[in-house]
């Protein structure tokens, strides 16, 4: 999500296959699943509808009995106290991996953020690591990212068991876009800016957030998926614009040719795939929400949109992030095929809507698990929940005939 100086700055502008397996409920567990909100009529291609899990509260909390030697501030810190939201997902050994985004309360500007790792049998009830597996460290990466963090993961598989990890470096006044690799997401290897080489060097310093990259089902693993030679992934979170790798650690973005009188004025020539739009839950910006997979329709993509209320949707408080859902032609994975015109999970709960971020439902992780989906998100930017479908929607596999 935006850090807090472009939240401010929009402010002051304004399937896989079917398997057997799901848990039947308990007499007393009964009636503690609650509908996101009233369920929207959505195209057949999208995934839906989504049910709150355990009566929409929260699956991670902030805790202050974990503390972390912090190696770049040279001092121990109770490194998940604040705040913890906004977790990648992905099912290794049976269990659900969750690697979250948490902050300090004592780094700048509004606590060090690093990444942990929690593994659960069911999908909701959770086992936490008791230090971060990535973080600020005294390595090439300091500069970018003391003493912000290491905020919003996104997690892949490769073919040959790799996992590739989407995360934002932030030194507290830029967020650049960064890389990192492993082999059993405990340990993990720094690759550096995403877009340290391209343009020359010209996007090295640009504010770059959300890099969702296109995967594909492959033995039920969602594996970086190529599409004509090459990988993509969609990031931004202002417009959600589109990049292109060989190795998925080294990316390009998309240009468009600029028109009359952009470059005098400096204007961005990043070619947009999807754009906020007017009296929408997504008229403020749109931004990336978990990899996006390659299915039988098309290229899914499970985005955050906020809100502002003066332009977008009345109903929704300005600022508040709910989920969208867009397709994108597999032939050509800028080109927009369809997109839900009402968000399929907006804010509802007393966690949603209050936290260090108010009226906040942020989409970030999503496993096919013990026949359905399961759909991890950040609660008002301060704590993480929940929400499950049916996993018969949005078959997974390329289109036919592409």
């Amino acid at each position: 999500m935006p850090a807090l100086s472009r939240r401010d700055w929009f402010r002051a502008c304004a399937t896989w296959p079917l398997v057997a397996g799901v848990p039947v409920l308990a007499a007393h567990q009964r009636g503690a699943r609650q509908r996101t909100a009233p369920v929207p009529i959505q195209p057949p291609w999208t995934i839906g509808p989504f049910t709150r899990e355990l009566r929409g509260r929260p699956i991670l909390t902030p805790r202050v009995e974990t503390r972390f030697m912090c190696p770049a501030g040279h001092r121990e810190v109770n490194w998940e106290e604040k705040d913890v939201f906004n977790p990648a997902a992905v099912v290794r050994g049976g269990l659900v991996h969750l690697l979250y985004r948490a902050q300090d309360s004592v780094g700048r500007p509004s606590g060090t953020s690093r990444i942990g790792l929690a593994t659960s049998r069911d999908g909701l009830q959770f086992e936490r690591r008791a230090t971060p597996v990535l973080y600020p460290d005294n390595d090439a990466l300091r500069p970018f990212e003391w003493e912000g963090g290491c905020e919003d993961p996104r997690v892949v598989e490769t073919a040959d068991g790799r996992y590739v990890l989407t995360y934002t470096a932030y030194d507290g006044k830029t967020a650049r876009l960064c890389i990192a690799t492993s082999t059993d997401l405990v340990t993990w290897t720094k690759h550096g800016l995403a877009f340290a080489k391209a343009g020359g060097g010209r996007y090295r310093d640009l504010w770059s957030k959300s890099g969702a990259i296109v995967c594909e089902p492959r033995g039920g693993r969602p594996v970086a998926a190529r599409i004509d030679g090459r990988y993509w992934m969609y990031w931004g979170d202002t417009d959600i614009f589109v990049a292109t790798s060989d190795d998925l650690l080294e990316w390009t973005p998309l240009e468009r040719a600029p028109g009359a009188g952009e470059l005098a004025a400096n204007h961005s020539t990043l070619f947009t795939a999807l754009a906020p739009r007017a009296r929408r839950f997504d008229s403020a910006l749109v931004e990336p929400g978990p990899p996006p997979m390659l299915t039988a329709h098309g290229i899914l993509l499970l985005y955050n949109g906020a809100n502002k209320q003066q332009s977008g949707d009345p109903q929704l408080p300005d600022m508040a992030y709910s989920g969208g859902q867009a397709l994108f032609d597999p032939q050509a994975p800028g080109a927009l095929i369809g997109r839900t015109t009402e968000p399929f999970i907006s804010v509802r709960t007393a966690h949603e809507i209050t936290g260090q971020v108010g009226n906040v439902c942020f989409v970030e992780g999503l496993v096919h698990f013990k026949g359905r989906w399961l759909l991890y998100y950040g609660m008002g930017d301060s704590r993480i929940g929940v929400a499950s479908a049916p996993a018969g929607a949005a078959a997974p596999g390329r289109s036919s005939g592409r």
